[in-house]
């Protein structure tokens, strides 16, 4: 019986304190990310064609937003572009814009659907956007 017990107040002690890391931030003075879209559709694209697109958005907040990292949710999808992160690293003031760079490799015949997630300061401190199309098949090489 005080196993039961010792196992029924751990588990109920464990979900009190997941609950409570899950909370969003609270301060009402917090930045705020608004973006133009949350989905970007490539829509069907040639293989091999420019996969490097851009989530525009706005801090609607009340302070400055801070972006600590951005990561696709595989190595077909990059965040960093020609070496540097896509995203900005300085702070984004309240009302200004700013432009999250995302990659998808384009030398993957077929549809994807993949998010990305960003991580801030903000309201929300983690947020996932998605990028969809399709990439058409690889061309056949002419016989020479």
């Amino acid at each position: 019986m005080k196993k039961l017990l010792f196992v029924l107040f751990a588990f109920v002690g464990v979900s009190l304190f997941a609950q409570s890391s899950v909370v969003p931030n609270s301060d009402p003075n917090a930045p705020e990310m608004k973006f133009e879209t949350e989905i970007l559709d490539y829509g069907s694209i040639d293989y091999d064609a420019n996969g490097i697109r851009e989530f525009k958005f706005t801090n609607v907040g009340k302070s400055p937003l801070t972006i600590s990292s951005v990561t696709g949710e595989c190595g077909c999808t990059a965040t960093t572009i020609d070496g540097k992160p896509g995203w900005p690293q300085e702070p984004i003031l309240p009302g200004k814009s700013g432009v999250i760079k995302v990659k998808y490799d384009t030398k993957r015949e077929g549809r994807f659907d993949k998010n990305v997630t960003i991580s801030s300061n903000a309201k929300l401190a983690t947020i996932k956007v998605r990028i969809k199309g399709e990439i058409k098949a690889k061309p056949i090489e002419d016989a020479k």
